[in-house]
Order: C-alpha cells, then sequence, then structure tokens
C-alpha cells in the first residue's frame, strides 16, 4: 500500500497532534483530524492553511475507524469507546513520536521515569547543544519532533518520553535510554496497578540492541526489583549516590565519577549548576549519555555548571518583601513534591492540590512536619490533603484560582520565608495544564 492509499486519523491537535498531521501531510498521505474538545486558533490555522481536514467538539466514527493508521494524543487513555472500536477493528494505533521517528536517521536519545525526567532531557540536550552537534529536543518538551522534522533532519534527537508516550511507540528504538526512577504515578491510567506502571516505563528499552545503553539509578528500590524487566540487550550503565560503581557513574569524595569503559569523567558536585540530590542523579546520567557520546568532559563540565532549569521546575519567580515565591507547577505527583520541599531551607508557605492522581500524602508527612508552617490548597476537591495534614500543619485553607492562592499565601508568609507551589497534582480541574497553573501563578506573583 502507497502512502497516498493509507488513510491517516490523528486523534487530538495539540503541539504533538498537529505536527504529526503537518508531517503526514508533507509526507503525502492522506490525513484527517478530530479533537473530542476545540482546537486551539494556532493549530487550527495551521491545519486550514495545509488544507487537512478536521473536525472539533465530537468524533466522526465511521471515519475515524477508516483509518489505516491512527496516530493518537497521548492524553487519551485507551479505555475510551472510539479506541476500544478501533482495536477490535485491529487498525494500528500509535503515537506521534512513534510515526515521526520513521523519517529520520538520527540516534534517540530518549530519557522516562516518575521524576526528573525533564530536567535530564534538558541537560542531554543542552551538553549536545553545546558540543556543536546537529540535535533537537521533543517529546514532552517544546515543538513535537513530527513538526520538526517537516522541513529539516537532525543527528540527534533528545526526547522526554511518558509511560503514555512510550505505550504508543512499540516499534521504537532508543540508541541510549535513561530511566530516572519508578515510583507510583498516572494509576488512574494503570488501572491502579503499580505492576503495569513499571512493565510501561522498561518499554524504553523494547527494541534496544547490543549497541546501544541503558541507564537508570541504582539507588531506586523499584527500578532494581524489577530490571530483569530490561527488554533488549544494551550495555547496562547505572548511577548511585550511596555507593561506587566501577561503570556508570557514583559520588566519592563530594566527586562525581563516570566511567564507560571508553571515557572517564570527573567533577565535584559542589561546581553544578542544579543542587541537591535529586539533580546529582540527573546530572550523572546526563553526563554518562554525553560520554557515551565521546562529547569532550571540558564541554560536558562547562554544560553541567551553566545549565538553566526548565521553567515551572523549582523556578525563582521573585522576591517580594523579603518572601521567596518558587514556582515548581511541573510537580504532578507525591514524590516531585517531595524533591522540591528536600531542597527548601527556609520555613514555607506551600500550594498543594489539584487532580488526585491516587496521592499519599502521608509520603510528604515528616518533610512538611519539618519545613511547612503552612498549606494552601488549589483545587476543586482537598479532602484528601485535608485529611493527611489536619493536625501535622496549624495552617490550611482553601482556594480555587492562582490569585487566591498567592494572596492567601504571602498573608501568611514573613520575610525571610518562602512560598512554594508545588502541587502534587495535575491541573485539569482549574487549568489548562501545568504551563497554564505556573503562568497563572507568576502573574499573581508578579501583580503583587
Amino acid at each position: 500500500m502507497t502512502q497516498s492509499q493509507q488513510n491517516i486519523v490523528i486523534l487530538g491537535a495539540g503541539e504533538s497532534g498537529t505536527g504529526a498531521a503537518l508531517l503526514a501531510k508533507a509526507k503525502g498521505f492522506a490525513v484527517f483530524v478530530s479533537d473530542s474538545g476545540s482546537i486551539k486558533q494556532l493549530y487550527k490555522d495551521l491545519l486550514i492553511e495545509q488544507a487537512i481536514p478536521f473536525e472539533e467538539g465530537g468524533h466522526n466514527t465511521d471515519k475515524i475507524l477508516s483509518a489505516t493508521i491512527i496516530i493518537k494524543s497521548p492524553g487519551i487513555p485507551d479505555k475510551v469507546p472510539i479506541i476500544q472500536s478501533a482495536k477490535l477493528k485491529g487498525i494500528q494505533i500509535i503515537d506521534e513520536i512513534a510515526f515521526a521517528a520513521r523519517f529520520t536517521k538520527a540516534k534517540i536519545i530518549a530519557i522516562t521515569g516518575t521524576n526528573g525526567k525533564t530536567t535530564t532531557t534538558g541537560l542531554v540536550f543542552h551538553i549536545l547543544k553545546k558540543a556543536g552537534l546537529k540535535v533537537a529536543v521533543a517529546g514532552n518538551i517544546g515543538k513535537s519532533m513530527a513538526m520538526q522534522l517537516i522541513n529539516a533532519d537532525f543527528d540527534f534527537f533528545v526526547l522526554e518520553l511518558s509511560s503514555f508516550q512510550l505505550d504508543g511507540c512499540q516499534d521504537l528504538r532508543v540508541n541510549i535510554a535513561i530511566l530516572t526512577n519508578i515510583t507510583p504515578d498516572h494509576l488512574d491510567r494503570y488501572d491502579y496497578n503499580l505492576d503495569n506502571y513499571i512493565i510501561s516505563k522498561f518499554g524504553i528499552t523494547r527494541n534496544q540492541i547490543d549497541q546501544d545503553a541503558f541507564i537508570y539509578c541504582a539507588d531506586d528500590p523499584i527500578t532494581i526489583a524489577n530490571i530483569n524487566r530490561i527488554n533488549g540487550k544494551a550495555a547496562q550503565f547505572p548511577i548511585s549516590i550511596t555507593q561506587p560503581l566501577p561503570i556508570g557513574a557514583s559520588i566519592i569524595n563530594n566527586q562525581i565519577q563516570i566511567n564507560t569503559n571508553q571515557n572517564s569523567f570527573t567533577m565535584l558536585i559542589h561546581e553544578l549548576a542544579l543542587q541537591g540530590k535529586h539533580n546529582q542523579y540527573n546530572s550523572m546520567a546526563a553526563g554518562i549519555a554525553a560520554k557515551l557520546l565521546d562529547i569532550r568532559s571540558e564541554t560536558v563540565r562547562e554544560s553541567l555548571n551553566d545549565f538553566k532549569n526548565a521553567e515551572h521546575r523549582l523556578e525563582m519567580v521573585a522576591n517580594v518583601n523579603g518572601i521567596e515565591f518558587i514556582n515548581d507547577s511541573k510537580a504532578t505527583n507525591i514524590n516531585s513534591t517531595w524533591y522540591a520541599l528536600e531542597s527548601m531551607v527556609k520555613p514555607t508557605v506551600l500550594i498543594l492540590g489539584g487532580v488526585d492522581k491516587g496521592n499519599d500524602y502521608l509520603m510528604l508527612a515528616d518533610l512538611v512536619k519539618d519545613k511547612v508552617k503552612a498549606i494552601v490548597c488549589l483545587g476543586t476537591d482537598n479532602k484528601k490533603i485535608l485529611a493527611a495534614f489536619n493536625g501535622i500543619v496549624p495552617t490550611i485553607v482553601e482556594t480555587t484560582t492562582a490569585t487566591e492562592a498567592v494572596n492567601k499565601a504571602y498573608a501568611i508568609a514573613k520575610k525571610g520565608e518562602a512560598v512554594l507551589l508545588s502541587p502534587a497534582c495535575a491541573s485539569f480541574d482549574l487549568f489548562e495544564n501545568y504551563e497554564d497553573r505556573g503562568r497563572q501563578f507568576k502573574n499573581a506573583v508578579r501583580a503583587l
């Protein structure tokens, strides 16, 4: 079957869906886009410009089920009726990343994990860019992979991949795979079964061969307990801050030591741009990837020293009358918030809440007791938060807008203290996404 005879239907017209539509059209496929919600004007204009037919506000079932291939937004669960019907018909259902990867010869460095993947992706991209390589970043960061391949190709793609994206990338071969850690998250998408989520994360190794590499955290209990779930044959490079490792990366005498057989690298941990134990792991993983690509140690050291973290990840917003405001909106699970609180050195007013994903807030209890003077709930249903921290924190208030949350936090905090937005929840009850939540928070801070 030629490409023009293949009928591609794209479900979801966000960044990845629109990118996939434009790439499919450019490659000669017949394309139709369907979104059950409303399509942003920016993406609508791109579809119209390329004469790609689309619908919004509902699905034309007959048209969708006539597809040869369905490219599904990672946000659409497999359980929705249209996907179930497509599966019964035997229609191939893939992710935008899997589709885009068919049209590039680039080496793929992919990062997954419950926490740290955005920072690690940013670090790897920063090192490769500084080394002068022809590299692009995609996945959960920036422009979609498909969009970037319409008029260009690259030697390397650095991809941040969620478990949802990995589920839709059954044929993707990853040359260098990084698994930062695994803690319970998104269990609502995995039948509240942690094992299903673990299998999904290890999918990053699915098609690796012996020329490839798998970098993982040797200090992460769930990863180590499931290490036999590696599907490919890649060389393994563990990282640890608790034990010296002959191969991989570890910390000895306050110094990162990396050994990949062919290459070695050392750097004092106080020279890292990103401080905190969790960032030592991220920096070591990125450093191993760089040395596997034979990037000069001087470039790696410079990059790890001058890196600026991504927006919405422990981002310093402003100091207002001696009160620090920190935007960690990307913390959409308990572990991310745990890491954020671990890094706090001032008494903190914590803004918490949103769409709960099966959170066990008691995991935060000790840190909250030590570091948090008040909690400001930002969500439509805060019962679990109230139940978890009542009696641990003297002050807990409820809000439903970023402005209200910031104003309440500002009224509670004193000079020399901090206000931290680190919600531990998804944002969809009150916001479009975590970026929208973070930007509204920042705007509210700047309006004080």
